[in-house]
């Protein structure tokens, strides 16, 4: 990965609305990044979503990042469905189609993870993907997270039904994988 460009995570500016927009309203992976059926998604909609993302977020403590590379958002990373009392959160990722395939994303899943594990103390981490996303799997399982389970045929997947795979990481296992305490 040394050949990568630099990967960080940071806040959403103004500026990076045009390309998160486009990663959102991309009905072509569509299916891999919600369970909901795909639908045309206008830019005031988009913008009305994100001022009530705020609003939840900052009761909910949920979370999400700009994927930065060489200082221009390519996507973004999110802790969603954090919960405080058990400590436990579901990762998410959702990149441009030119940052795909190219270690960016097991990049930053691994800086989330390390976010959630460190500075959030959380205990679990978990995510979900369609089956056939073998490029995501791939990079959720460098990243250290293992598969926990399946959905069998549980998502309407352009034309046919596909299965979910369950996938998680605890913290002992980062911890035991080499990471910092």
């Amino acid at each position: 990965m040394s050949d990568l460009p630099t990967v960080s995570l940071r806040a959403r500016t103004a500026e990076d609305l045009d390309v998160l927009f486009s990663v959102a309203a991309d009905l072509d992976t569509w299916e891999e990044r919600s369970p909901q059926a795909p639908v045309p998604l206008t830019r005031e909609q988009f913008d009305a979503r994100l001022a009530r993302t705020a609003e939840v977020d900052a009761s909910r403590k949920d979370m999400t990042f700009v994927v930065d590379v060489g200082g221009a958002a390519v996507g973004s990373v999110s802790l969603p469905n954090f919960d405080s009392f058990a400590r436990h959160a579901e990762a998410g990722i959702a990149l441009v189609p030119g940052a795909r395939g190219r270690g960016i994303g097991t990049a930053a899943i691994a800086q989330l993870v390390d976010f959630g594990f460190f500075r959030c103390n959380l205990r679990r981490i978990h995510l979900q993907a369609i089956a056939s996303n073998a490029g995501a799997i791939r990079a959720y399982e460098k990243a250290g997270f293992v598969v926990e389970g399946r959905l069998r045929e549980h998502a309407w997947v352009r034309g046919a039904y596909e299965d979910i795979v369950l996938m998680g990481m605890l913290r002992s296992e980062h911890f035991g994988s080499g990471n910092r305490a």
